[in-house]
């Protein structure tokens, strides 16, 4: 090991909790102020956008508080895993897509999600 930074560790941890909240609220948000639309574009019904908008959105505050991180992450699980599925068996699309987006973006959120419920999102946590 170069430097031993583990000290940082905590840190990190709680910056990887904020920035996956920051992107699930974000597209939970607009699951349920535009369901419709939001519906259209994944194949969906627009009520089974809302309760996924809603699952985001409540899994992005469990993450970003410490509240319950590890439920919070395993409902980000379940939501990359069905956008993987999704993106790989409906849509055909390809881990880098021509057109919109393939599915790295997933893959990478799935891990971020891991990594929170093997580590309970660290030290700084209330619950």
């Amino acid at each position: 090991m170069l430097f031993d930074l583990t000290f940082l560790t905590p840190a990190a941890l709680l910056a990887l909790r904020i920035i996956v909240a920051i992107v699930f609220f974000s597209s939970g948000k607009a699951h349920v102020t535009k369901p419709k639309e939001r519906g259209e574009s994944l194949g969906m019904s627009p009520s089974l956008t809302v309760v996924i908008g809603a699952l985001e959105i409540i899994a992005a505050l469990m993450i970003a508080f410490g509240i319950f991180s590890q439920i919070g992450a395993l409902l980000i699980i379940f939501t990359m895993l069905g956008a993987i599925k999704m993106k790989l068996i409906d849509w055909n699309t390809g881990f880098y897509a021509e057109k919109g987006y393939g599915w790295h973006y997933d893959v990478i959120f799935l891990a971020a999600a891991l990594v929170i419920l093997a580590t309970n999102g660290g030290a700084y946590i209330i619950i």
